[in-house]
């Protein structure tokens, strides 16, 4: 119901924007309720043959303090909003040198002070608040770095080579890294 009414109300002022006539601020505030404050992005890396590619929203940091405080320390927590950050490749791959096989998956992390703890879910689309631990198919270790201020979540590839690259999480003045390697045939 709330969605047809927001709809209705978000048609009807860009038709009276279209026509010169003046656009109420009950529609106004339907408008800018109905665009997501956390808006989507992905990004992608082609290693060796292998895509990979991840789709998050991106929140804000809005002058809140981040790691220890709106995420807890030691707590599964989403780098998403809205939905949980997915991530797929195409083949089999290392993550800091363990095997993730192809497929898509859900990303969560446990930030520590001195050490993140990244997992991989076979339960590749869920809202960000739903982590299902029983689907869990990988876990591992990285050390967050100090980095300049981000304001807004971001997934980086900073560094990518033929076969391996460094996917980067960067959010307020921390990034934390994860080393990616194309699987070889034995």
């Amino acid at each position: 119901m709330r969605r047809s009414l927001v709809s209705g109300l978000v048609a009807a002022a860009v038709v009276a924007a279209g026509t010169g006539c003046s656009v109420s601020a009950a529609a106004r505030a339907a408008l800018a309720q109905s665009i997501p404050r956390s808006q989507l992005a992905g990004v992608s890396q082609n290693l060796a043959g292998t895509q990979i590619e991840l789709v998050y929203r991106r929140p804000t940091a809005r002058g809140r303090e981040l790691f220890g405080a709106l995420v807890p320390w030691d707590r599964i927590w989403s780098p998403s909003a809205d939905s949980a950050t997915r991530f797929t490749t195409s083949t089999a791959i290392e993550v800091n040198g363990e095997v993730l096989r192809a497929g898509s998956y859900s990303l969560w992390a446990i930030p520590g002070e001195s050490e993140w703890t990244w997992v991989f879910n076979s339960q590749a689309r869920v809202f960000h608040l739903r982590h299902a631990p029983d689907a869990d198919v990988l876990r591992v270790k990285s050390r967050p770095e100090p980095a300049e201020h981000v304001e807004t979540l971001t997934f980086d590839f900073p560094l990518a080579d033929a076969d391996s690259a460094v996917l980067r999480l960067h959010w307020g003045r921390t990034a934390v890294p994860l080393r990616l390697r194309v699987k070889r045939a034995p």
